[in-house]
């Protein structure tokens, strides 16, 4: 019988418990993967208690008190804290999601949090995306035009433009492609669910003229067709987005163009 066991040095130890605050009377417990490439050591997880009464109502504002009040090492990514940049994307209670959008109160008991699952951990709760941002790049997400450039702008009609709607909201966080079972056995060489959403945004909008050669990109068994219609990403993703219907769109142009 063939036997799955993690390497010695990626088994996560338990942390270090810090001290409840003095005096306070709503307190959450906070479970914080840490690892730190420097020391040598396992991934740990650190046990937090936060004084609710102190902090503002979202997991990142937690990790940001934390990090304020308690222990000034916990590294973590934030910026617009608004559902915007999509930096704050970690695991948090078993779903990636976004930590400036997820409420404390969404959780029952002690409160988890890990960063997005199957991606190098650079420090902390910080994932290392290099390979997510070049399998973005790789599918070219700029208008790409062969006619004279007009005077002042690439004109569209209303119908045209709603049907880049579901698409162009995408932050790329990650949530959805880290949520993908086929992305963790296959990262090397399919896209993911965020880069295809966002290649069929460019498929679709009516004022690119390299339909062709974008759909010629994507027919390929593994960037394309690893897609198994999961629905994670769906789930995952914190804007509500579907990127499994993009999938499926881009098949369906694959399709069409052959009969």
């Amino acid at each position: 019988m063939v036997q799955l066991t993690l390497p010695k040095n990626s088994k996560i130890t338990e942390g270090k418990t810090w001290k409840r605050p003095t005096g306070a009377r709503n307190v959450t417990p906070f479970r914080v993967y840490r690892w730190n490439p420097d020391d040598g050591q396992n991934p740990r997880m650190d046990t937090y208690f936060v004084d609710r009464d102190d902090c503002a109502p979202m997991v990142l504002d937690a990790l940001i008190w934390i990090k304020n009040k308690i222990d000034p090492t916990l590294t973590f990514r934030r910026s617009c804290r608004e559902g915007v940049c999509g930096s704050c994307a970690m695991n948090i209670d078993g779903t990636n999601t976004l930590a400036c959008t997820k409420g404390m109160d969404e959780i029952k008991g002690t409160i988890k949090v890990y960063p997005l699952p199957h991606q190098p951990v650079i420090k902390d709760l910080v994932p290392d995306l290099t390979n997510f941002y070049a399998q973005y790049a790789s599918i070219e997400p700029w208008l790409q035009t062969k006619t004279p450039t007009p005077e002042k702008e690439w004109r569209q009609s209303h119908e045209d433009r709603k049907k880049l709607d579901d698409h162009y909201e995408c932050i790329l966080c990650a949530c959805c492609s880290t949520s993908c079972p086929s992305y963790w056995w296959n990262s090397d060489r399919y896209l993911g669910p965020a880069a295809l959403l966002q290649a069929n945004r460019w498929i679709g909008d009516s004022r690119d003229e390299a339909t062709g050669e974008r759909l010629d990109n994507l027919e390929d068994p593994f960037r394309l067709y690893r897609c198994h219609t999961i629905m994670n990403c769906a789930k995952a993703c914190p804007k509500g987005l579907n990127p499994a219907k993009s999938i499926a769109e881009i098949k369906k142009r694959l399709v069409e163009r052959q009969v």
